[in-house]
């Protein structure tokens, strides 16, 4: 009679340490999904109103100076390009956070000056 070797079973523990990282890569990912847009704490404003353009431009600063047009980041010297070739009657919304460096504020004014730019706003929240 043939004796066969017993089975010592499935060694899952590759398996496990496997799929836990490729859970950690889609909650990372889909939590950048879910919120869709970059995150901007705006300054608050007693004048705030909504505004709906049908041609616009929008443009963010981050807590962390950077910039982004349409939600996608770009490097200043890009945005500049970007603004010079926009018609004058589109309109540029610009969103800037409260812990941003208010120079990047002013070099987005200035490019907006120096291309005759004069079609903007400034996006706040409405005070509470």
């Amino acid at each position: 009679m043939i004796k066969l070797p017993k089975n010592e079973g499935l060694n899952i523990i590759p398996f496990i340490d496997i799929m836990l990282v490729v859970l950690a890569m889609v909650l990372s990912i889909s939590t950048f999904i879910a919120s869709g847009q970059i995150k901007v704490d705006l300054p608050n404003a007693s004048s705030a109103q909504p505004l709906e353009f049908k041609e616009k431009l929008t443009i963010i600063i981050d807590q962390n100076d950077n910039f982004y047009l349409n939600d996608t980041i770009i490097d200043i010297n890009d945005l500049e390009v970007k603004i010079a070739a926009t018609p004058k009657q589109t309109v540029v919304e610009l969103k800037s956070d409260k812990g941003a460096k208010f120079d990047s504020f002013v070099k987005i004014i200035d490019i907006l000056k120096v291309n005759n730019h004069q079609n903007f706003s400034i996006i706040t929240e409405k005070t509470r």
